[in-house]
C-alpha cells in the first residue's frame, strides 16, 4: 500500500459556463500558450542585441500574423497526427469523426509539424530566415507546452502508470483505484518549464545569430524530456506498448511518443551540429531568407 497517495482534486473541466456556451481549461490552455509565447516573441524581438548578425529580422506585425499560421497549424497538424499515428483504424471506420476536435485527441508531433509549416509558408513570404523564426518559434514553444500539460491534468487525461509505492501518486477518476505516477505534471515540469530555461539561456549566450541552434536545441531537449516520461506516463490504451515489455515503473517497452520523438532527436543534433560548424549570417536587412 502506498505510504501517501492524493485523491484528484475535483476540478470541472468548464472553466467558465455562459448559457449554452462552455469554455473548457483545454480550451484556455491553449489561449494561453499562444498568447504567451506570442507575447514573448515580440519581447525578444524588441532586444537588437539578440539580432546581431542574424539576418533578417522579423518585425511585430510579423509576428501578429505568426500566431495565427501557428495557431493554424498547432490545431490542425496535432489533429491529424492524432488520427493517423495513434488512432487510423477507428477514424477509418468513422471518418466524420475526425474533426469531431471536443471529443479530444491531440498530437505534439503532428502540431509540431503543422505549426514548422506554418512557419515555413510565413518566413518565405516575408523574406526572411527560416531557420532563424523556427528559432524564435522554439523558444516560445515550451510555455504552451506547460499550459497543456497542466490542461491534461485537470481533464485527468494521459495519466501515469500505477505507482502504488510512490508517495505522491494520485487516484485519477476513470483510471481504478490505483495510484498512479501523476506523469501530465512531470511533462509540464520538463518539457515546459526546463526546457524553457534552457532555451532561454542559449538565446542569452548566442542570441539568434547561428540560426538552427535553439531549434536543435528545442527539437532535441523536448525529444528527451518526452521519452524519459514516457517511462511514468500510460500508454495510449488503444496502442499500447508497440514492441518490448513492461517490467516495472522505470522499464518498459517503446511507446508510440518514443518512436515520433528519435526523428524529433536525429533532426535536433543535426541543426545543432550544423549552426556550430558555420559562422553566424552576416546582419542585414529584410533581404534573401536563408
Amino acid at each position: 500500500m502506498p505510504t501517501f497517495a492524493i485523491a484528484f482534486p475535483t476540478i470541472d473541466p468548464v472553466a467558465i459556463s455562459i448559457g449554452p456556451l462552455a469554455i473548457r481549461w483545454y480550451a484556455l490552455a491553449y489561449i494561453a500558450g499562444l498568447l504567451g509565447g506570442w507575447w514573448y516573441a515580440r519581447a525578444l524581438v524588441r532586444r537588437p542585441g539578440l539580432w546581431s548578425g542574424a539576418g533578417p529580422q522579423p518585425t511585430q506585425t510579423d509576428l501578429d500574423d505568426l500566431l495565427v499560421y501557428a495557431a493554424l497549424g498547432v490545431v490542425l497538424g496535432g489533429r491529424l497526427g492524432y488520427v493517423f499515428f495513434y488512432n487510423l483504424p477507428h477514424y477509418l471506420a468513422q471518418p466524420a469523426e475526425i474533426f469531431a476536435v471536443w471529443k479530444g485527441g491531440m498530437s505534439f508531433h503532428g502540431g509540431l509539424v503543422g505549426a514548422a509549416l506554418g512557419v515555413v509558408w510565413l518566413a518565405r513570404r516575408r523574406g526572411l530566415s527560416v531557420l532563424t523564426m523556427f528559432d524564435l518559434a522554439a523558444t516560445v514553444a515550451p510555455i504552451g507546452l506547460f499550459f497543456g500539460r497542466i490542461a491534461n491534468f485537470i481533464n485527468a487525461e494521459l495519466w501515469g502508470r500505477p505507482a502504488p509505492n510512490f508517495p505522491y501518486a494520485v487516484v485519477f477518476p476513470g483510471a481504478g483505484p490505483v495510484p498512479r505516477h501523476p506523469s501530465q505534471l512531470y511533462e509540464a515540469f520538463s518539457e515546459g518549464l526546463l526546457l524553457f530555461v534552457l532555451l532561454a539561456l542559449v538565446v542569452r549566450v548566442a542570441g539568434f545569430r547561428r540560426p538552427g541552434l535553439v531549434a536543435g536545441a528545442f527539437a532535441a531537449g523536448y525529444a528527451v524530456a518526452r521519452s524519459v516520461c514516457e517511462f511514468f506516463r500510460e500508454p495510449d490504451p488503444q496502442l499500447g506498448f508497440l514492441f518490448g515489455r513492461e517490467v516495472s515503473a522505470l522499464e518498459g517497452g517503446v511507446t508510440m511518443g518514443m518512436l515520433l520523438s528519435l526523428p524529433l532527436l536525429a533532426a535536433g543534433l543535426f541543426l545543432i551540429w550544423r549552426a556550430l560548424r558555420r559562422e553566424p549570417l552576416p546582419a542585414g536587412g529584410r533581404g534573401a531568407a536563408a
